[in-house]
């Protein structure tokens, strides 16, 4: 099975200034490659509007995404509104005391969304995550836009971590398994591990952010998605690159 995640669309209102970025193109370029691609479900991972949650800007991407006729799945990030997300995507059903979390069996595999709206996994989640984790068998997936580990990004792990990643670790490591964790909100490319830990971030559909230093530093405008592959015991993944637009260009 093939899922392609996207992440951090940012995409603005009509007319909004988005430091120079055609978001909306951006997008629609990263969605002519999925169809290219054709993979088995999709993933959006967080941060879908630029700064301030919107239903209109949810209900367009809804309808690009409808147009695919591939499923898919969305979680929110930190630009996202948990409510307004969920009635947009008539996804409802999965709110729970105003967080959206729920989990999906994709063919061996059960996947865990995770909500961290308000930069921190609610009370609710963890007492969720920990219950999911001690009677689910088999194979665990996680999907939550920040990551759960200091990623060694400096701007981004100073500034905008998770605020309680240490209790959700806490909840990780007490299980035996390899447990992958798919992430977005940082903008770079990434890979960390601890424990049994394995934390793999997707670059944004917006920008990326350098890598080394304490203050925000713009790197490149190329854009991306992640391909997994999933198989009974095992997955792979891979970033697939493409180049950005920026506003006033021609396309």
């Amino acid at each position: 099975m093939r899922v392609i995640l996207i992440t951090d669309l940012h995409i603005g209102t009509e007319g909004e200034d988005t430091y120079g970025i055609d978001v909306r193109q951006n997008f629609l370029d990263i969605r002519a490659a999925i169809q290219t691609a054709a993979p088995d479900h999709i993933v959006i991972a967080g941060d879908l509007c630029y700064m301030e949650a919107d239903s209109s800007t949810y209900e367009w991407i809804k309808g690009q995404m409808d147009e695919l006729s591939i499923p898919y799945d969305m979680i929110v990030g930190n630009h996202d509104d948990s409510i307004l997300l969920a009635e947009a995507f008539d996804r409802t059903d999965d709110l729970q005391e105003g967080v959206l979390f729920y989990k999906k069996q994709l063919e061996d595999w059960t996947c865990l969304f995770l909500d961290t709206a308000v930069r921190v996994l609610s009370d609710n989640q963890l007492q969720w995550l920990e219950t999911q984790l001690a009677s689910t068998p088999g194979q665990v997936m996680i999907f939550m836009h920040h990551p759960p580990l200091q990623m060694g990004v400096p701007f981004m792990d100073s500034k905008h971590a998770l605020d309680n990643m240490e209790a959700v670790q806490a909840i990780l490591l007490k299980d035996e398994r390899l447990i992958p964790v798919f992430s977005g909100h940082y903008h770079v490319e990434k890979t960390a591990c601890k424990g049994n830990i394995v934390v793999q971030v997707t670059p944004a559909c917006y920008f990326q952010i350098g890598q080394e230093k304490e203050e925000f530093e713009l790197d490149h405008t190329r854009i991306a998605y992640r391909e997994i592959t999933l198989e009974k015991d095992t997955w792979r993944s891979t970033v697939r690159y493409f180049e950005g637009n920026k506003l006033g260009q021609e396309t």
